[in-house]
């Protein structure tokens, strides 16, 4: 279990992770560069009406809902607002 938190935590690409309720419940340290929020920061907070721009709400909460029913979606463009409210893309899968 370590190793793969280890790896996950350092892996060169994003990682985050939401629970049912739509909270950030994995959020690793490149996620946390590229935002600007720390892990603390993040955690617990819904991740679409936090992170999400407003406009791609609706859509990313459908996709997130589609991937806790275990209908995944491929190469999603996402809009996160960052900490200094910049906007960063990141494709996803979900």
């Amino acid at each position: 279990a370590n190793e793969l938190r280890q790896l996950v935590d350092t892996a060169n690409a994003p990682i985050f992770g939401i629970d049912v309720n739509g909270n950030v419940n994995e959020w690793n340290n490149k996620t946390a560069e590229i935002t600007g929020f720390s892990k603390e920061e993040a955690f617990d907070k819904p991740l679409v009406s936090t992170f999400i721009v407003p406009s791609l709400r609706r859509s990313v909460q459908e996709v997130l809902d589609n991937a806790l029913r275990g209908k995944g979606t491929s190469n999603y463009e996402l809009e996160f607002r960052t900490k200094s409210n910049e906007i960063r893309y990141l494709l996803v899968n979900a």
